[in-house]
């Protein structure tokens, strides 16, 4: 199993959305918080909304930006809260696509497509 993960999001009717075919994912929604979250995320990143590169995982990775912990569970999801910050968001039950369980801690990096950084 994968520890890191990489998708890449883009805007489209109203809020960030992503595809992972090897999920069955297509134009999975973000929402209840998260999209504001990855709004803040990608502001320096130009064109974010025509894509970019998430990458996240349950461990920490050299040069992740933004570490979110596991709060309550609610409607098969859980709510994460941005360290350091008053932010929320749900996390629907798609993270248990690519995860087990709901990790206590999500590390979190933001980059444009074309950006080389090694991943």
């Amino acid at each position: 199993m994968n520890s890191i993960f990489v998708i890449s999001p883009y805007f489209k009717h109203g809020t960030w959305v992503f595809d992972d075919p090897r999920r069955n994912l297509v134009e999975e929604p973000f929402v209840a918080g998260v999209p504001e979250i990855i709004t803040l995320l990608v502001a320096d990143i130009p064109n974010a909304q025509s894509g970019f590169r998430l990458t996240f995982s349950a461990a920490p990775f050299p040069g992740h930006k933004l570490v979110v912990t596991r709060g309550k569970a609610e409607s098969g999801g859980f709510w994460y809260n941005v360290e350091n910050s008053d932010q929320t968001g749900w996390l629907c039950p798609a993270l248990f696509k690519f995860f087990p369980k709901a990790p206590e801690k999500l590390y979190v990096r933001a980059d444009p497509l074309n950006h080389d950084n090694g991943f």
